[in-house]
């Protein structure tokens, strides 16, 4: 919101300091206020604007910081805030089609897990003890679902410890090199979320790198840009991989093509672009296009997990519920 702002004061001929006071009283984030008022300080001493964003990089990122310089190398800073301003409302919609494919098995298991629980510490123990009347052995299901209300009952504390512990030292593990590109690796392969992660990320690199070449940035610095906002250490190395290739006096879509990570429809495309001049319109259609393609795959992910999420919670409470009951059925039966 606040780029879209900038932009239309900056196309309407105002000045920067004038701009950037008025960003700052109208901002209702405490952070980014804070951040404008640093900013409008540096610009006020005689520093350029991207020299003083650059000075709070956990805000403005070293694309938003890059293209700001080449807007006012240029002087089309208006142009260039247009376009920032574009490309991260397009990346801040790519990133809620992604989220919102996650919110629904998140939710789903949430909701499984507490019903587990619930089962076992509250349900189970109130059979068991009917149970113990019956002059019989106990089925086998039976025997397992009461000896995990036991275990939850008795280690509660251990159970929850262990899931903190594990989460920590998963995420201390993704924090290294190794294991980022590991975890993405892993990702990219799976059967559905690999498709949407690919594409999403096909998507993000072509867009990125498209919205900074057509802003004037040089290529091996728009790879390098690119490389870090992909969000993917598989692509990241690809594309740093192709950007030494290109620093040699290749192509870019050949070393692209041969780190086999992207589809062949995109390094064909990128040849094309390469070939007829237009390199940032060719990189800036194929990005239009996969936003579509995260669209239908979103799409495909829901439909595919809804009927899946729900067989499988039903099978695991239902499963215990019918091992609950099977020892009634057996008394049933001598019964007869």
């Amino acid at each position: 919101i606040m780029t879209r702002q900038f932009a239309t004061m900056v196309n309407a001929g105002l000045p920067l300091v004038q701009a950037l006071d008025i960003l700052v009283k109208q901002s209702d984030n405490e952070l980014l206020q804070s951040t404008l008022e640093g900013v409008l300080h540096d610009v006020e001493s005689g520093n350029t604007l991207a020299d003083a964003l650059a000075e709070h990089p956990k805000v403005f990122s070293g694309l938003y910081v890059n293209m700001v310089a080449a807007g006012e190398t240029g002087g089309i800073l208006d142009t260039i805030m247009n376009r920032l301003a574009v490309f991260l409302e397009k990346s801040e919609a790519l990133q809620r089609k992604v989220k919102a494919a996650m919110i629904y098995p998140g939710v789903i298991s949430f909701v499984a897990v507490g019903a587990i629980v619930v089962l076992l510490l509250f349900v189970i123990p109130t059979f068991q003890e009917m149970f113990a009347s019956f002059d019989q052995a106990l089925p086998l299901p039976t025997r397992v679902v009461i000896g995990m209300s036991a275990f939850l009952q008795s280690y509660w504390w251990a159970v929850i410890g262990g899931g903190i512990g594990g989460t920590i030292l998963f995420r201390s593990w993704l924090a290294t090199d190794g294991g980022r590109l590991t975890f993405d690796r892993i990702l990219l392969r799976l059967p559905i979320l690999g498709n949407l992660a690919r594409k999403s990320a096909v998507a993000r690199f072509t867009r990125t790198l498209g919205t900074l070449l057509s802003s004037g940035v040089a290529i091996l610095e728009g790879l390098e840009i690119t490389a870090k906002t992909s969000g993917n250490r598989v692509i990241h190395d690809a594309v740093m991989s192709s950007r030494s290739s290109i620093a040699g006096g290749e192509s870019i879509s050949e070393p692209l093509k041969r780190a086999d990570v992207f589809p062949p429809m995109v390094t064909q495309m990128i040849n094309v672009g390469e070939e007829t001049g237009d390199l940032d319109g060719m990189l800036t259609k194929i990005a239009d296009f996969y936003d579509e393609e995260v669209d239908v795959a979103v799409e495909g992910l829901l439909k595919a997990m809804e009927p899946a999420m729900i067989v499988i919670l039903g099978s695991i409470v239902g499963g215990m519920i019918v091992a609950m009951y099977l020892p009634i059925f057996g008394v049933i039966n001598t019964i007869q």
